[in-house]
């Protein structure tokens, strides 16, 4: 059967007009597209022209963003994970943060379909002097269609590293057998949208005292904690629409001191 295997490269770098883009790759069926109100580059948004993902599809993206650079990237929609005969999807995203730069990694949602088969790595390299957000979020079946995820696969994994020395990893794996226990009150419970967001950055302990001020106002199931120099923020609802809520609310107060820059909500969520 045909295969995607499409790939995406973008290099940004700082100058006296702003962000620059400096270099972009784009193989089948990934694009990337930049849209502007102004003169500066302030988004990047990725396009995959496949509509999804299949088993044995693979996927890869790199940013890297270089001193005094600042991007927002995002996606067009929601990435779809369809029914899988046997190999699963491979999703592989590497970000690269230079000192002085600032990178937010804020895609929309990856929609897991019953029977959906995925391996999603993250790698992200940051300097210390560096600033990265970075979100990736998975639902579980199409609500609208009553969809219940009974069995397929999923492996998400995270890997932190500052200044080449790794500092935080993190790998979520379940499988065929393990969903029919995913909804006890010890793992998920009623919850089917699962978010995992990363912030490493200056001033880490007041951030983090920012963040838990305003999480509660999400209203949804939420945490923050600081380890190894990075804080991580897990979110939890029980539909899309509720986690979208939830990360709009975050990103919208973010926006705000002290974090600043491109750690916003993308214009392309209200597409």
């Amino acid at each position: 059967m045909q295969r995607a295997e499409g790939s995406a490269r973008i290099l940004l770098s700082g100058s006296d007009r702003g962000t620059r883009v400096m270099d972009v790759f784009e193989r089948s069926p990934l694009r990337v597209m930049f849209p502007r109100v102004g003169a500066e580059v302030e988004e990047a948004v990725l396009i995959n022209t496949a509509g999804g993902i299949a088993g044995g599809d693979k996927l890869g993206v790199q940013v890297t963003v270089l001193t005094d650079a600042s991007i927002n990237v995002t996606t067009q929609a929601a990435e779809k994970v369809y029914r899988a005969l046997s190999q699963p999807a491979r999703i592989t995203t590497n970000l690269k943060v230079a000192n002085a730069a600032k990178l937010a990694w804020l895609p929309q949602e990856t929609i897991l379909f019953n029977g959906g088969r995925l391996t999603r790595k993250m790698e992200i390299e940051v300097s210390s002097g560096g600033e990265v957000l970075a979100l990736e979020w998975l639902v579980l079946g199409r609500a609208l269609n009553g969809e219940k995820v009974i069995w397929g696969h999923i492996t998400d994994s995270w890997r932190v590293r500052k200044d080449g020395r790794l500092i935080w990893a993190d790998s979520f794996r379940i499988s065929d057998s393990g969903f029919p226990n995913i909804r006890r009150n010890a793992l998920l419970g009623n919850c089917i949208a699962v978010a995992t967001l990363i912030y490493y950055g200056p001033h880490l302990e007041s951030s983090l005292g920012h963040f838990r001020d305003i999480l509660p106002s999400s209203g949804y199931h939420c945490g923050a904690t600081l380890i190894g120099g990075l804080i991580i923020i897990r979110f939890a609802a029980r539909s899309a629409f509720d986690l979208r809520c939830a990360l709009r609310a975050f990103l919208e107060n973010v926006s705000l001191e002290p974090c600043s820059g491109p750690f916003r909500v993308p214009k392309m969520w209200s597409c």
